[in-house]
């Protein structure tokens, strides 16, 4: 790898060009302090043509100056990468520091101390160690055995990607971790952990299983997968901006006064924040540290008089952040976050033991603080849209209709004229989003599944893997945006050609899932669990169903998957839906190796008053606005209502995103055709 020194004379032919360059520029860093900040940028998830990154070395500089450092950018980022990855030296290498560590196990998580969706390239330990890249797994190394842990997403993908000779693959719902150590560990083992990688009630799992076979679990201090991963990615530093109240709706100083009232409510001193969407939302600040979701990765800690310390690097901050914080708010370096945590010392502390790292829960016992383990306290206010926050999702989801319009306008005349693979897809609806005012992203990775991948709920198309999108079949995209206002998410099936009968009778038993649960009005209380039959009602009058959550919560220019409000018939978290809660609305249909159906809007909590109504009731406002393929339409399995419901969707998406196409008549006669009445 080359040394920030010699990245900067392979560019300026000496460190002091740059060196003067930035004195210029009223840079705080030389020539080798510009280069490892640069490798941090790189590692960032920056926004395509995101430009902020350069007030991050220099308040002010020229053109000229910008010039040189964009050059500088790209040579540290066209750095020749690491050869072919060799998986079993790989695991040999660990191996090795279990055994210095004195350990005969290890657990090895998909996850990073901050326990989120995504996480930046230098925590995927699970992806360089096994191959396996999905979002969501486990692996547990023994000395003479390993396993990989991963749910029915992605029983076919882990099959592909890892060695099977290394690796045992298991079901973690059907056969979990802790049944396997159960079966393998011996008396007198020593499992490790990393307890930054792991929450407490994770912890308590793995102790349990430890303590009944009479080993030990053991929190292990320097990570063996770190210790043999030589080549590991720089940590990100993306740039972290001021969120304006004109976006938030609401002042950080107000939220934190009322997150602080909560705190001494309940007893507390203080909050440890370990979650950055949390603290995201808080400050009203947004950041690029992670892919899909616009993260500054931080800790936090709130005192009840409503005083923040915020643990983050400093070089992520633009200029303007530190007095959007106010002085109310600390800024604290990475490295201070134990101290802060023992300097509460003799308090009642509220930590979230289903979200936090195990290590800060251990540290804040070793420092002797009374613990109350409790929910995160921003999670349900943050979940709870103010009028602000749910205008700007609305206008985000009137320029996400549009963009979707062009988009199946370009599929319907493109299609009959020449072959188009799933990958080629999904590209050009990204093209098409990236033209609409604030967009910063993809809100997860699209799921883009042209027949039997259609089937597999969580796809991700590649080159070895993708389809055509073949007549007489079903095309099934997944695919969300963010915006500056808001975060989108939605999902149509497609019909190409004329549909079987088969695939008529589950669309529209899915599409009847889904009015019916747009349609829903419920009880103030009401729960997510409460309300998912709805959606699943007339599959089951089949025999059919489907095997996933009907509705996530979705947050506000933040993480497209967020709790604590969710729509799944096992929840069991007793969470009420409330009004400004967005959650998604997708029931689906499955069949392996056949098709895959899933028609999915984001809705809204409003109050509902029906007439005559004796109850305070609530009721779903749909966000989306993307025409519903009718081609592929049983209607004689449509009632009257759900035909009503149908068109009157129809002729408000209509309403809605035909002034947003302009002169794009290709789109608007489209628009006309795909919105007609049924």
């Amino acid at each position: 790898m080359m040394t920030e020194n010699s990245a900067c004379r392979s560019v300026y032919q000496g460190d002091a060009v740059l060196d003067r360059l930035l004195q210029v520029a009223g840079s705080p860093y030389d020539c080798a302090g510009v280069a490892a900040l640069l490798r941090g940028i790189n590692a960032a998830a920056l926004p395509r043509g995101d430009r902020s990154w350069l007030r991050l070395i220099a308040a002010t500089p020229s053109p000229a100056q910008e010039a040189q450092l964009v050059a500088l950018k790209q040579a540290l980022a066209a750095e020749a990468p690491a050869g072919p990855p060799d998986r079993a030296l790989r695991l040999a290498a660990v191996r090795g520091l279990m055994a210095e560590r004195g350990i005969d196990g290890f657990i090895v998580p998909r996850a990073d101390e901050y326990q989120n969706e995504y996480v930046p390239a230098c925590n995927e330990r699970l992806a360089w160690l096994t191959g396996f890249t999905g979002s969501a797994g486990l692996a547990i190394v023994m000395a003479d055995q390993a396993a990989l842990f991963t749910d029915g997403r992605y029983t076919l993908q882990a099959a592909a990607q890892v060695d099977t000779a290394a690796y045992v693959l298991r079901h973690s719902i059907e056969a979990p971790p802790e049944a396997w150590l159960g079966e393998i560990l011996k008396a007198g083992q020593r499992l490790g952990y990393d307890p930054w990688l792991l929450t407490p009630d994770q912890v308590t799992r793995y102790h349990k299983v430890a303590e009944t076979a009479g080993a030990a679990l053991v929190a292990v201090v320097g990570n063996p997968v770190d210790g043999a991963w030589q080549d590991r990615p720089a940590a990100p530093i993306g740039p972290v901006m001021a969120f304006g109240v004109d976006r938030a709706g609401q002042e950080s100083a107000e939220k934190r006064r009322q997150t602080a009232a909560i705190l001494t409510k309940q007893g507390c001193r203080a909050a440890v924040l370990s979650a950055p969407d949390s603290i995201a939302w808080l400050l009203n600040i947004r950041g690029s540290d992670v892919p899909h979701t616009p993260l500054p990765l931080s800790f936090a800690i709130l005192h009840d008089d409503a005083r923040v310390e915020l643990f983050i690097d400093y070089r992520k901050l633009l200029p303007e952040v530190a007095g959007h914080l106010g002085a109310e708010v600390t800024i604290r370096a990475p490295a201070e976050f134990a101290a802060g945590l023992e300097a509460l010392a003799g308090r009642q502390v509220l930590v979230d033991p289903a979200s936090a790292a195990a290590w800060i829960v251990q540290r804040l016992g070793q420092a002797g603080v009374t613990l109350d383990l409790a929910p995160d306290p921003v999670r349900l206010p943050k979940a709870c849209k103010n009028a602000v926050e749910l205008e700007g999702i609305r206008a985000a989801h009137r320029r996400d209709g549009a963009a979707m319009v062009r988009f199946l306008a370009w599929l319907a005349e493109t299609l009959p004229t020449r072959v188009l693979h799933e990958i080629e897809v999904s590209d050009r609806l990204e093209a098409f989003r990236s033209e609409g005012e604030g967009f910063r992203g993809l809100s997860f990775d699209t799921i883009s599944g042209a027949g039997p991948n259609g089937a597999i709920i969580h796809y991700r198309a590649s080159p070895e893997t993708e389809r055509a999108l073949a007549s007489g079949s079903l095309y099934l995209l997944d695919s969300g945006a963010q915006y500056l206002d808001g975060t989108t998410d939605i999902t149509r099936t497609i019909a190409l050609g004329e549909p079987t009968a088969e695939m008529k009778d589950r669309y529209t038993r899915v599409l009847k899932g889904h009015i019916a649960l747009a349609s829903a009005v419920f009880p103030v209380g009401t729960g997510g669990a409460a309300l998912d039959v709805l959606a699943r009602s007339a599959l089951w009058q089949a025999g059919i169903t489907y095997d996933h959550g009907t509705g996530h919560g979705v947050g506000h220019y933040l993480g497209v998957h967020e709790g604590p409000q969710r729509i799944h018939y096992q929840s069991k978290d007793g969470q009420a839906l409330l009004p400004g809660m967005v959650v998604s609305n997708e029931p689906g249909y499955y069949k392996p190796n056949g098709f895959g159906i899933r028609i999915e809007n984001l809705v809204a909590v409003v109050p509902a008053a029906p007439a005559g109504g004796e109850r305070s009731m609530l009721a779903f406002e749909t966000l989306t606005l993307c025409p519903i393929d009718t081609t592929p339409l049983a209607r004689e399995l449509l009632t009257a209502t759900e035909i009503a419901w149908l068109n009157d969707y129809h002729e408000r998406v209509r309403t809605a995103v035909a002034p947003l196409l302009g002169d794009d008549g290709r789109a608007a006669r489209w628009l006309e055709q795909a919105t007609a009445a049924i």
